[in-house]
Order: C-alpha cells, then structure tokens, then sequence
C-alpha cells in the first residue's frame, strides 16, 4: 500500500512578533524630532486591531509606514495587515489597522483551483475550515505544489505547514 503525503496551507499570524513590532514603533514615534508635537500615537484597540492617529493626515501615514517597516524588519508579512483609509476624528486623523488570520473561503476555492488545473495530476485539496489540505501519494508534486502557490500572487500571508 502506498503511503499518502500532506501538507497544509495556512495563514497565521506571530502575535508576539506584530507585538514587539508594534512597541518598537510605538517608541521610534516617542523619540523621533519630526513628530514632537503631532500628537502622534500607535496602540492596540482589541484583539486584533491597531489604531494610529496624529493630527495631520500626512503624520497619520508616517506612522503606518513606521509600523510596517518594523513588520517587515520581524518577518511579518504586510499581506497579514489591512490598513484602511485616514479619516478625520474630532482634531486627530485616524488609520485603523486590522490583522488578517486565516484563509477565506474564496480564496481557499481560488488555491484549490489553481490545484486542480495548474498542478500535477494527482493532488488533491480539501478545504478543512480556514486552511487547505493537500495530500498525494509522490511528495515531489507536494513541492511542485509548494512552488506553484509560492509562485502566485495571492491576497493572503501564505505559510505551509504539517509536511508529512
């Protein structure tokens, strides 16, 4: 009988690291001279949502450059945050950040498709809540599969787990 490979497809978040990114550029805000005076701030509001606010909206996006510099300098993927618009609150303009975890249910369709008719033959994938399980009985068509979703520009942070 031969033995059946797997391998699943996620979209995780390091919580720690978006953390510590989010304090490193809570406090590069606190020290720097071209935001003395801004009222510039980074903070968590909730679970999973960043609010920053200054009192322009050019400051505003200052800031969110800020945090996503120290996101990517901790290996967090920019696709795992979806910042919205500036908006104007009272004196202050405000982005809110929120962090994306988990494949959608399109998106998870979108990668099973792309599966099913660009990969080897063979390979199946099973949609198991918010992550993707691929299975098949060569793990040379697992790579091949690794390599063919690394290849694609796809709206989510994307990390492969579980290879077995």
């Amino acid at each position: 009988m031969a033995q059946e490979f797997s391998f699943d497809i996620v979209s995780k978040i390091d919580r720690q690291e978006v953390d510590n990114a989010l304090n490193q550029a809570a406090k590069e805000i606190h020290q720097r001279y071209d935001f003395k005076g801004t009222g510039a701030s980074i903070a968590w509001s909730g679970q999973d949502l960043i609010v920053m606010s200054a009192n322009s909206e050019d400051r505003v996006k200052a800031v969110l450059d800020v945090l996503q510099t120290k996101l990517v300098k901790r290996g967090v993927s920019l696709k795992a945050i979806e910042a919205g618009e500036p908006r104007q609150s009272g004196k202050e303009v405000r982005i809110d950040a929120r962090l994306k975890e988990g494949i959608s249910s399109e998106l998870a369709k979108k990668i099973a498709k792309l599966i099913r008719d660009e990969g080897p033959k063979g390979v199946r994938a099973q949609i198991q809540g918010d992550e993707l399980r691929v299975a098949s009985k060569s793990r040379d068509d697992l790579q091949t599969v690794i390599a063919l979703v690394k290849g694609r520009d796809l709206e989510a942070a994307l990390q492969f787990a579980n290879y077995r």
